[in-house]
């Protein structure tokens, strides 16, 4: 068993250990006495109205699962930024050497002390490298965008949609209905 999968398996075997003895501690040292107060369905303070099991607009689950995509995507932006802001400064002739060493040791740190002392970036390297991560980031800038312009198209960043908009997907709805010979299906 290689020492990377040894480790692993201690990491799960600790998280598994942590989270079943918070739940047997849990178990052992809360009250347990329940009550009709508690058993209410709870709507922010407010007294509840009308039953618990009623379906939400789907609008709901379209803005949050929009707020998770664009939000998310916002995670890919900082590595990225640490290696284009790396490159740029190794890049940068007009910088000390040891700036620009350390901003190339950022990129590809060096292993182990018999490789030797560092030797200045090759700066036509790392200027490539700034071009391509900003490549990266654009194509990457492009799909997220044309998802955008997509649901903007759709309508569904509108939290109300006008009528003209309900009423062409409607006629687009009744078009699109399969036809026999005797008239439409399901008539």
């Amino acid at each position: 068993m290689t020492t990377l999968v040894l480790f692993i398996v201690i990491f799960l075997a600790a998280g598994a250990t942590l989270l079943a003895a918070n739940l047997v501690l849990g178990l052992l040292v809360r009250p347990d006495r329940p009550s009709a107060a508690k058993a209410e369905v709870y709507e922010c303070g407010e007294r509840p109205v009308g039953p618990a099991w009623v379906q939400f607009d789907l609008r709901f689950y379209v803005v949050a699962l929009l707020f998770v995509i664009f939000d998310v995507e916002l995670a890919f932006f900082f590595p990225w930024a640490v290696v284009f802001g790396s490159a740029t400064r190794a890049a940068d002739e007009s910088k000390p050497v040891e700036v620009r060493v350390e901003a190339a040791t950022n990129l590809q740190p060096r292993v182990g002390a018999a490789a030797g002392p560092p030797a200045p970036p090759n700066a036509v390297a790392a200027k490539r490298l700034a071009w391509i991560a900003f490549a990266d980031i654009m194509v990457f800038f492009g799909v997220l965008l044309v998802g955008f312009a997509y649901l903007w198209r759709r309508g569904d960043l509108e939290w109300v949609r006008s009528t003209a908009a309900q009423t062409n997907a409607d006629e687009n709805r009744i078009e699109e209905r399969p036809t026999t010979v005797d008239g439409p299906v399901g008539v």
